[in-house]
């Protein structure tokens, strides 16, 4: 009797098993078979379908992550919260970001007379970028130039649009038009017509500005006619998709041309020593008289200096990294802080656990906070200094040498603070960086001193 027990239940055991090893191989065939059709083609995608939905009846995976975009989630020192508002008839957004303003309140002074000392709030998700753009009261304090959709927009189309199929001349036309009217000329923020070729689906750059840009930075380092396109590996195409935008620029002469200003090279100083050639400046500054700059958003350019280029780690390993959906691999098109993903973002390469990274990076970050909220009151101090100076009637060619300090020392520690990273991009150049601009803000003031004590008297101004 057990004898005949034992038979049934190996019986039942061996089906059991018969079974499970029978579902694997359909759920092995399944997923090899998912894999060979990474999408399916649903809607025909040309190089005017600018709308994202329509790519997402395509590719739902890529546009789910793209659409969660709108997530507002704060880390240590980046991201942001929402804040509630009361809608406005000039403004109908319920939630903004955090005024930057309050934050650092010495951004007021070193922006006195420019649109910055405004409006300066933390940055949102690419859902926001047009609509914080057309909304901000920097719009109001001094009306904008075109150009500023070339990066707040998908512009690839209307560039092409208003350029009867080229894309350069259509860059030419929306630049110097007032904002208001470029505006009607787009309708979503950056979509994924301006990263991918509709037909092959492969990374691609489409901002004039960064065609143009890229081509001057070769240029310097011996690369004649670089054209991104044809000639940038895939990892390399893997951040210069994001480099599109995450950039330092000014808008260049009548036309508002919007330019990169890397004829000399990317790092801070060879961008100042082109300004200086260029005879650039952004605006007067109104309580100093000194003729000064404002640093947008060099992320590219730091990251440049910092070790994951050197090894070869793209803006889409760390910001988008790979996950898998099944039995596809994709880039998560949630686009955002890797503090907010350590797992897939930094536990690729580091096998550290996920408290010890987040706390690397945060002794970083806060190294760098507190070194720039040195140099951001050092530069106070030179602009105090400057105003009690021309309070005493000290005339503007007897400040030129003051002035130059001012100038170098905003631009450097402004280009820390506009860069988003708050340093840990490439932490020993990011400290240099402020290193830099504290030495400038103290020689301006020595300077001044100099300049007390030539004219008999002593003390400071």
């Amino acid at each position: 009797m057990k004898g005949r027990f034992r038979l049934i239940a190996l019986a039942l055991l061996s089906a059991a098993a018969a079974l499970g090893a029978a579902a694997l191989l359909i759920n092995i065939m399944e997923r090899k078979q998912e894999a060979k059709n990474p999408f399916y083609r649903v809607v025909e995608l040309d190089d005017d379908t600018t709308d994202p939905e329509v790519w997402g009846k395509n590719f739902p995976f890529q546009y789910d992550g793209y659409k969660r975009t709108v997530d507002m989630e704060r880390t240590r020192f980046g991201g942001s919260e929402a804040v509630p508002r009361k809608v406005t008839p000039d403004d109908p957004r319920t939630v903004t970001a955090p005024s930057k303003l309050d934050e650092f309140p010495q951004l007021r002074t070193l922006w006195a007379g420019y649109a910055f000392s405004v409006d300066y709030r933390k940055k949102r998700g690419h859902a926001y970028m047009l609509e914080d753009q057309l909304f901000t009261q920097r719009q109001k304090y001094k009306p904008q130039p075109g150009t500023c959709l070339h990066c707040h927009a998908s512009v690839y189309a209307p560039y092409k649009h208003a350029g009867g199929g080229d894309l350069i001349k259509g860059f030419e036309k929306l630049n110097p038009l007032p904002y208001s009217q470029a505006r009607k000329s787009v309708t979503h923020p950056v979509s994924c017509i301006d990263c991918h070729d509709p037909k092959t689906m492969q990374l691609r750059v489409t901002r004039p500005a960064f065609l143009e840009g890229l081509r001057a930075l070769k240029a310097s380092q011996g690369v004649q006619n670089y054209d991104v396109n044809l000639m940038a590996t895939r990892q390399e195409m893997r951040t210069y998709a994001c480099a599109q935008c995450h950039v330092e620029y000014y808008f260049k002469g009548k036309t508002k041309r919007l330019t990169y200003p890397w004829a000399k090279g990317v790092k801070v100083d060879q961008i100042l020593a082109y300004y200086e050639e260029e005879g650039f400046t952004d605006w007067v500054h109104e309580l100093t008289g000194a003729p000064v700059l404002k640093a947008q958003h060099p992320e590219f350019e730091t990251w440049s200096q910092g070790i994951h280029a050197r090894s070869g780690v793209s803006c889409a390993d760390c910001h988008m990294p790979y996950t898998r959906v099944g039995a596809l691999k994709i880039s998560d098109h949630h686009v955002r802080s890797p503090l907010l993903n350590i797992n897939r973002a930094c536990q690729t390469c580091h096998k550290w656990p996920e408290a010890e990274l987040k706390a690397r990076v945060e002794t970083i970050q806060g190294r760098t906070d507190h070194m720039m909220r040195l140099a951001l009151d050092a530069l106070v101090d030179l602009i105090r200094d400057l105003q009690a100076a021309r309070r005493m009637g000290v005339k503007e060619p007897d400040l030129a040498d003051a002035y130059r300090w001012q100038r170098k020392a905003q631009f450097f520690v402004d280009f820390v603070n506009a860069e988003n990273s708050t340093g840990f991009h490439a932490p020993q150049e990011s400290l240099r960086i402020l290193g830099e601009s504290i030495d400038a803000s103290r020689k301006g003031q020595m300077s001044l001193r100099q300049l007390r004590a030539s004219s008999g008297e002593s003390g400071v101004f």
